[in-house]
């Protein structure tokens, strides 16, 4: 057997590393061999916070250089997420801008590191305003297969093929349960920016145009989880399907990625690191205020709803301002976060402990930062759901919040599934989840 040699070409190994040492976040992923194998050309956030392209000679391996990109045609807020080979210098470059995929053909010069792009695949024409869920290159035929949603949309097979890659070809059909087109809301972008200056992206989805809901619109303030999470029109992902049959029930439904929302850099993802329910609560709070100025839009009859996260910061705003809301619906979201650290997976403490906080070190903060202390200030009426088996969110957590909620007398409804985790997946318990938010904005929202 051959016994092979490795070597270290990039990076400084944890126990070479000295107490204190700094070591740059690099975000290496996508990497491939150059033609004739002379370097390395990958994804990094070396040179750039929202990631760019980097460049590791093999004979000098010492230092990453920089690749520059040009011919980018997007606008808005974004990363950089993936870089495909497709052959010889001719590479795919894939963006997330403000939540939507825009996919390039690019052409790398080895010899003056640039990138330069081309042909837009997704972003513009048939394929744009949705997220692309993958796509490969099929070297045989010349063309691209790819699969893509849109808020609209069920993800449909694509193929971009000709020598130009002009021609567009559709093979599937995939429809939402028969409902035209017409019925379903596209979305707008409602990028605003916050108290401090930061630049947050959002999308408000209104109910279409051809129904007869006239506006000002009832509001619902969607939150989504993580808090490291993005919230983009991709009709494959749990919340659209919800966010449109709200639209449909003559809902406007405003979806915020407030900071700490992943897509945006690695700056903007960390500022919620041990800051939950600090400036990214400000974030919503101020677009409240923004979203009055909107004719389209009654905020005097508004919701807030979320999931795991996005139901912590559902208590947290529902409870710290209740004075923005008609109505909450909690999903599987944090209440003290105090028994919430103690009770998530033992595996998972450690980076909660960085992440949230230490449950010993900084108890005072993480009490201050429960919605819990503020629960009793709550006014609107509250919807709690929760799925037995959730190992993250436990049932007792959200039994904990609706049982201190009915011994001081507040409207708490509680929906449980028996079969469910830290999600609704089941299609019949997701018809009950869609059915029983929507009734409850409607009973308390309507007029």
């Amino acid at each position: 057997m051959l016994k092979t040699k490795t070597s270290l070409l990039f990076g400084t190994p944890i126990e070479q590393r000295t107490p204190g040492q700094e070591i740059p976040l690099n975000a290496i992923n996508s990497t491939h061999f150059t033609n004739g194998n002379q370097g390395l050309l990958f994804i990094t956030a070396l040179f750039d916070d929202a990631m760019g392209l980097g460049y590791l000679p093999i004979d000098r391996p010492t230092k990453v250089k920089p690749v520059g990109i040009t011919g980018i045609k997007h606008r808005g807020k974004g990363e950089l997420n993936n870089c495909l080979s497709v052959r010889k210098d001719e590479y795919l470059l894939e963006y997330n801008i403000d939540g939507c995929s825009w996919l390039y053909e690019g052409i790398f010069n080895q010899k003056s590191l640039q990138m330069h792009l081309g042909k837009v695949i997704t972003g513009k024409g048939d394929i744009s305003n949705g997220v692309l869920e993958s796509v490969s290159y099929e070297k045989k035929s010349d063309r691209y297969i790819l699969s893509f949603s849109t808020a609209t949309t069920p993800t449909q097979i694509y193929t971009v093929e000709g020598k130009k890659k002009k021609i567009v070809v559709v093979h599937t059909r995939e429809q939402v349960l028969g409902i035209p087109d017409s019925h379903l809301s596209e979305g707008e972008d409602a990028a605003f920016t916050s108290y401090d200056g930061l630049r947050i992206s959002a999308r408000l989805y209104l109910p279409a145009k051809d129904t007869e809901i006239q506006p000002p619109y009832p509001l619902v303030y969607y939150i989504h989880g993580g808090p490291q999470s993005q919230e983009r029109p991709d009709f494959a992902w749990f919340s659209m399907p919800l966010i449109q049959y709200l639209t449909m029930n003559g809902f406007a439904v405003f979806v915020p990625n407030v900071r700490g929302s992943s897509g945006y850099g690695l700056s903007y993802i960390k500022l919620v690191d041990h800051d939950w329910g600090g400036n990214d609560r400000l974030d919503h709070v101020h677009a409240m205020q923004i979203l009055k100025k909107d004719p389209r839009i009654d905020v005097s009859r508004s919701a807030v709803v979320g999931r795991s996260y996005g139901g912590y910061m559902t208590l947290t705003m529902a409870s710290r301002h209740p004075e923005l809301w008609s109505a909450a619906v909690d999903m599987f979201g944090p209440y003290d976060l105090l028994t919430f650290s103690d009770r998530i997976p033992e595996t998972w403490k450690p980076y909660f402990q960085i992440a949230l906080g230490d449950p010993i070190k900084d108890r005072e903060f993480l009490i201050e930062r429960s919605p819990k202390t503020y629960i009793d200030q709550i006014q609107c009426p509250l919807l709690v759901i929760q799925g037995k088996n959730d190992p993250r969110v436990i049932e007792q957590e959200s039994r904990d919040l609706v049982t201190h909620l009915r011994e001081i007398g507040k409207e708490v409804d509680y929906l449980m599934f028996e079969n469910e985790g830290h999600d609704v997946l089941k299609y019949e318990n997701r018809v009950t989840c869609y059915n029983s938010i929507t009734e409850f904005f409607k009973k308390h929202l309507t007029k």
